[in-house]
């Protein structure tokens, strides 16, 4: 299902308590980005226990009950995770994975609050929650009349709230550190090969591994554990981020002469979250057109491209990355700047194109 409009997670809370507490939701979103999180919390602050079915274990009897005989008539009786007698919250995990015969049993469920002669208490609540099948996840097509039945919102990750969160529930300091100057590693589109890609749960998942190791962590062991959970590239920048950390090796000192661009071939990672850094220092600071360049930054602009030679000596690899079009083949370096480079460097931006 395409989204026309999304929400961050900050706005779910509300959006529930107005629609959830009188119609059936669907809450879309990618996996990791928090939707079972948001609805178990979402129960708590009604004081609803969250009763969790999850679609892709679940069998049509498994709803409808196993049929007793009872004065000569059978009679289907719901199973004891529904039927109960106080409201809950029913949520419906993964609903969209299940099998059409389980989809079809959830209709009266969905619409009609019951299953057979067994009604949901009053002041229940039913919300399900699934991945869009351009997320490389198991879904599976809804029925217009499964569709119909449902108010579909859909989420998307925002690193203002996860970091609000973060900070809430004891996330590692490095994460929270690294996502600050990072935003945009907060999360990856799911690949499509079996790899691991960054997410708000994966990043929640390196947390509790940097918890866990503590200050014995090594580097070797931070690469195998980083490599395990986020988007190869994050991976790489993140181990670069604790070597500054641990090291207080910055690009503030590279710039203003203090250190030098590392040069062990052990110390790529570092090489190139200094280069994302130093990038990330060009774009905010250079402007669009030279003349409009203050007489103190000029001297700055030279030593950015003193640098950047200096950087492609190491690795052309790594310095073409600080002057990279953006993801739509659009540059995000002044045409000026990049003109400067093609002249000081003329391999470095052949190697661009």
């Amino acid at each position: 299902m395409q989204a026309a409009v999304t929400v961050t997670p900050a706005r779910i809370p509300e959006l529930l308590l107005g629609l959830a507490t009188v119609r059936p939701v669907f809450l879309w979103g990618a996996p990791g980005i928090g939707k079972s999180s948001l609805v178990r919390h979402f129960a708590e602050s009604l004081g609803l226990e969250c009763v969790s079915l999850l679609g892709t274990q679940l069998a049509p009897e498994d709803l409808i009950g196993v049929p007793q005989i009872r004065d000569g008539r059978s009679v289907f009786c719901p199973p004891e995770a529904i039927a109960r007698d106080e409201p809950y919250c029913l949520f419906l995990d993964e609903l969209n994975a299940a099998t059409p015969d389980v989809q079809k049993a959830f209709y009266s469920l969905i619409l009609d609050r019951r299953i057979g002669t067994y009604e949901l208490p009053a002041g229940s609540v039913v919300i399900g929650a699934g991945n869009r099948a351009t997320d490389n996840a198991l879904a599976r097509p809804i029925a217009s009349a499964l569709v119909n039945r449902l108010t579909h919102v859909h989420l998307r990750a925002s690193v203002t709230d996860w970091l609000v969160w973060a900070g809430e529930n004891g996330i590692h300091h490095w994460v929270t550190d690294y996502l600050t100057d990072r935003p945009d590693h907060l999360w990856s589109q799911p690949p499509k090969t079996e790899e691991p890609f960054s997410t708000p749960r994966s990043w929640h998942m390196l947390s509790d591994a940097l918890h866990s190791f503590g200050p014995a962590l090594d580097e070797e062991t931070l690469k195998i554990v980083a490599h395990g959970t986020l988007t190869p590239a994050h991976a790489v920048s993140f181990c670069g981020y604790v070597k500054i950390v641990r090291h207080t090796y910055g690009i503030e000192a590279i710039i203003k002469g203090d250190a030098s661009w590392p040069k062990r071939v052990e110390d790529r990672d570092l090489l190139y979250y200094l280069a994302e850094a130093f990038r990330g220092r060009l774009i905010r600071e250079l402007p669009a057109t030279k003349d409009q360049i203050p007489p103190a930054l000029r001297q700055a602009a030279h030593r950015a491209k003193s640098l950047l030679v200096q950087l492609a000596e190491i690795s052309v690899e790594v310095a073409q990355t600080v002057i990279r079009d953006d993801e739509n083949g659009r540059p995000v370096l002044p045409a000026w700047f990049l003109v400067e480079a093609a002249r000081d460097m003329p391999r470095l931006v052949e190697a661009r194109r």
